[in-house]
């Protein structure tokens, strides 16, 4: 059977918190606040992971106006990119062999909308998202549905991430080689067998292994 490589979105495929700044300044602007409301957003969005509900009721406490949660699901991910270079590593691991899944922690609408926008969905064999089903990182449970619905194998396979707590921690419950890319998160354990800036570098190693 075939090997999988899992990798995450967030921070990881895409530059999420780049895209969260271009977002905010975007509609800050449209609500007719000034750059302390894009700073407040973004020192208070810690990565994406303050609860929506609690970010934006502090939000219009702090600035009397209102952010609908509903609407920044529809509306961030087109704030979203991907690098032409990152779908082509994607592509090449898929070129030699490898079944390609991302495995992300997050809501339905919103990750399926950057994945769509950004193309990485057609450029992998499985989008594994959280809520739809019902299962997170750095539960193992979620690398297995990912290997099930790619038709691969957990053997010998990889998770690639940001996060050492969900992607690091969840690669390793799952028996996956792991591979850290960036220094967004202060949490150093449990540690990869591979840290990288630059994703690029983790095709690399993937496609020698």
């Amino acid at each position: 059977m075939r090997r999988l490589v899992c990798f995450d979105l967030d921070n990881t495929l895409i530059d999420r918190d780049r895209a969260f700044l271009a977002w905010a300044r975007w509609w800050v602007d449209r609500a007719g606040r000034g750059p302390d409301a894009v700073e407040w957003l973004v020192a208070h969005d810690n990565g994406g992971f303050t609860p929506r509900d609690e970010l934006f009721a502090a939000f219009r406490e702090r600035f009397g106006v209102a952010v609908s949660v509903d609407e920044y699901d529809r509306e961030h991910p087109s704030f979203t990119w991907v690098e032409p270079a990152v779908l082509a590593g994607l592509e090449s691991l898929r070129t030699a062999g490898w079944r390609v899944a991302v495995v992300t922690n997050g809501g339905v609408v919103q990750q399926t909308r950057k994945l769509e926008h950004t193309g990485i969905a057609g450029a992998v064999d499985y989008c594994c998202i959280s809520e739809a089903v019902g299962v997170r990182k750095p539960d193992p449970r979620i690398f297995a549905i990912a290997a099930s619905e790619a038709g691969a194998s957990l053997a010998d396979g990889w998770m690639v991430g940001d996060h050492p707590s969900y992607d690091i921690a969840g690669g390793k419950n799952a028996n996956l080689s792991t591979i850290r890319i960036g220094h967004q998160h202060q949490v150093r354990e449990p540690l990869a067998d591979h840290h990288f800036t630059s994703i690029h570098d983790a095709f690399a190693v993937i496609l020698a292994s």
